[in-house]
């Protein structure tokens, strides 16, 4: 089986290092830990007490996940970051201490179920800057304040926004600003004093490092950079962050001399994919391996193999690779049946490989 192996203390040594360096800048933030998508063996292994105890909020987009953070820590704050569905409103009531929201009735029946409980629920209302994600327009903020602050179990503590994640919509310090604006609109207009403007993410920690984040901005978001290493934009490395926490090993689980090209006529409607094959290829046949992964689990494109070979293939669960003619420059055999191949991995693998039901989790 193939395996994806966890660095646990690296990954705890950036969520600390980015708790510390939130701290000498003055923001609250939020560890966004979607991509283990509530893994039991994430929570004992890398959210243990001592760094709850210190980071103090997690943020998620599955109710599930943010039910079992409960269930181990009970007074852990905990934030919903999907505009919640209608059908699933007691379960953010219960799970989440926070949540992120666009709608007024989505609002409106997040404070029925509140009430029933007798709990306040908090809010941050999302603003729309250019990403045509979750979001209302800017202009729209009094009005949409005014209609849900009046109601008996709902607090609003604040607004933010979302950039970068869909289209790549960059964050500025001008597109920052805008989010500023819309909480002095709220003070100014509805005489309410809002806690936070949450409008920061891994995406953002350059412009904050280069001071380029204004100071009314003071809640990050962040999973991407404390799980990787690295700010989104550019995919490098943020100052003392550990990259390296996550790798991949797909077995080799066949090494045949084959031919180039397939034979016969190749229908589109296959339910894998290809890669048209090399045209520099001299010979009529060259080694295939075949790796003991597939779609389902991960998409070949977010993968960076850590030696050169082409992507010839991939279906539900394997993927064939061309190795050429399979020599190493003392012409002895390179790769053999029960090899592994080492990737490197973005984030979106990280996320899939971790969902998959057909690769084994090791944390070391």
């Amino acid at each position: 089986m193939a395996e994806l192996i966890i660095h646990s203390e690296k990954i705890k040594d950036n969520i600390k290092f980015l708790n510390d360096y939130f701290k000498t800048h003055n923001i609250e933030w939020s560890l966004v830990t979607k991509v283990f998508s509530g893994d039991d063996t994430f929570i004992k292994t890398i959210l243990t007490k001592d760094l709850i105890e210190n980071i103090k909020s997690v943020s998620d987009s599955k109710l599930e996940s943010l039910k079992k953070l409960k269930a181990v820590y009970p007074s852990l704050e905990t934030i919903y970051i999907n505009p919640p569905a209608l059908t699933h409103i007691d379960e953010v009531i219960a799970y989440a201490d926070i949540s992120l929201n666009t709608s007024v009735a989505t609002i409106t029946a997040l404070n029925a179920s509140a009430q029933k409980k007798n709990i306040i629920h908090k809010i941050i209302i999302m603003i729309e800057l250019g990403e045509l994600r979750e979001g209302i327009s800017n202009n729209d903020v009094e009005a949409f304040y005014q209609q849900v602050a009046d109601l008996s179990h709902i607090e609003v503590i604040g607004i933010g926004s979302n950039l970068g994640c869909m289209f790549g919509v960059e964050p500025s310090y001008n597109k920052l600003m805008q989010l500023a604006r819309s909480k002095g609109l709220v003070a100014s207009k509805c005489n309410k004093k809002l806690k936070f403007i949450s409008g920061g993410t891994s995406i953002t920690l350059p412009l904050l490092e280069a001071d380029l984040v204004p100071k009314a901005i003071n809640h990050f978001r962040v999973g991407e950079a404390a799980f990787l290493g690295i700010c989104p934009l550019e995919g490098k490395k943020f100052k003392g962050l550990h990259k390296d926490t996550f790798e991949f090993y797909a077995n080799i689980i066949e090494l045949i001399e084959k031919e180039i090209l397939p034979g016969g006529h190749t229908a589109e409607g296959s339910h894998g994919s290809a890669i048209k094959p090399c045209n520099n290829h001299k010979a009529l046949k060259s080694y295939k391996a075949i790796l003991d992964f597939g779609l389902l689990d991960v998409d070949r494109a977010d993968l960076q193999a850590e030696d050169t070979f082409q992507f010839v293939g991939a279906t539900s669960d394997m993927v064939v690779i061309d190795v050429g003619d399979n020599k190493t420059k003392a012409n002895t055999a390179k790769y053999k049946v029960g090899d592994k191949i080492k990737f490197r991995l973005n984030y979106i693998a990280v996320a899939r490989l971790l969902s998959s039901k057909f690769v084994q989790k090791v944390y070391v």
